[in-house]
């Protein structure tokens, strides 16, 4: 079984809200938000990466590419974050958050690229555009909505995403959609879980960045929660894979965190992560988190704003399964 010591730590420095999937073709792909230098870095958090290799662990020396870049043509604007890629009904698409407003770089959306080839390291990206809602529908992406992910389940599509509600505190919601049109809510959004516990609330009331594991006939989404510093942490949420997802009482969540900077040593703020299986089929806990060295103010950084320094490093842990099918993360 694979390690934690297997992977470098960092894995791979100056990603933050890494992405790894492992397409059709034997490739391991990875994306993450291109960092920030400082609020007046002109090139900063404005292009969607992607690297591949045969293994994971050669995603570390991979060639980078931009694959997408904004700029005052395209319909969304920096800040471009936490990409992710999903192969759903026979193509590719990269779903991220962007501004819709090139003076109002805070004006985020939930928004959709596709690839027009089977390729997506090589292939032409078109925008699909801002993701649309149901008719009748007057909630969804309406304010500050950003980091989807996409999952599929009992036969059905979801996507998961944050957005600010009506008193602007980040709450996680659930929609379903069809895989022909992957960028239209086909249900309502149904609130899937807002911060209530103290560990969600630090510096700023926040949930956000849902990952999804299936695993043994049980959906788990873990988000991050709290604000972007040493108190970032991930949360859990969990149902059962042929229940109504769309039904709150579906889902359980825990009171204590998954993972906090307490349980790391010289690592802190982790969170934001993805799930992908290694070469023996083995569940990875991707995710970001800072260094000893930017937590003490060593970094060069320690002057910016968390959100506008560089020191978000994408790292690998291995999940770890309990008897009774619980989910940990290895320490």
């Amino acid at each position: 079984m694979s390690s934690t010591t297997d992977y470098a730590n960092p894995f791979i420095p100056e990603r933050a809200d890494p992405y790894i999937v492992k397409g059709g073709d034997g490739y391991y792909y990875f994306t993450a938000s291109y960092p920030m230098k400082s609020d007046e870095d002109e090139e900063g958090y404005d292009r969607v990466v992607l690297r591949r290799a045969k293994t994971i662990r050669g995603l570390m020396e991979a060639e980078e590419i931009t694959i997408w870049r904004a700029d005052e043509t395209t319909q969304s604007h920096r800040f471009i974050w936490a990409p992710e890629l999903h192969y759903i009904g026979g193509h590719w698409y990269i779903f991220y958050a962007g501004s819709n407003s090139v003076e109002n770089r805070w004006a985020f959306d939930c928004h959709v690229l596709q690839c027009q080839s089977d390729n997506p390291y090589t292939g032409e990206w078109k925008e699909q555009g801002k993701f649309q809602k149901t008719e009748g529908d007057t909630f969804s992406f309406t304010g500050f909505s950003l980091d989807m992910t996409y999952f599929e389940a009992g036969g059905r599509a979801y996507v998961i995403w944050a957005q600010h509600n009506e008193v602007k505190i980040s709450c996680l919601y659930i929609g379903e959609i069809s895989p022909a049109e992957p960028w239209k809510l086909i249900s309502a959004p149904m609130l899937l879980t807002k911060p209530e516990y103290d560990w969600e609330q630090v510096r700023f009331a926040v949930n956000e960045g849902p990952a999804v594991l299936k695993h043994d006939g049980k959906i788990f989404v873990a988000f991050s929660a709290s604000g972007t510093g040493p108190e970032y942490c991930v949360g859990l949420l969990e149902a059962g894979e042929e229940s109504d997802l769309l039904a709150k009482e579906a889902w359980k969540k825990h009171e204590k965190p998954l993972l906090t900077s307490e349980d790391l040593t010289g690592e802190y703020g982790p969170g934001h992560n993805s799930f992908v299986k290694d070469e023996e089929g083995n569940d990875l806990f991707v995710y970001h988190a800072r260094s000893q060295a930017c937590y003490e103010g060593k970094c060069g950084y320690s002057q910016n704003d968390p959100l506008y320094d560089p020191c978000r490093h994408a790292r690998i842990r291995r999940v770890l399964w309990g008897e009774d099918g619980m989910l940990a993360i290895e320490k």
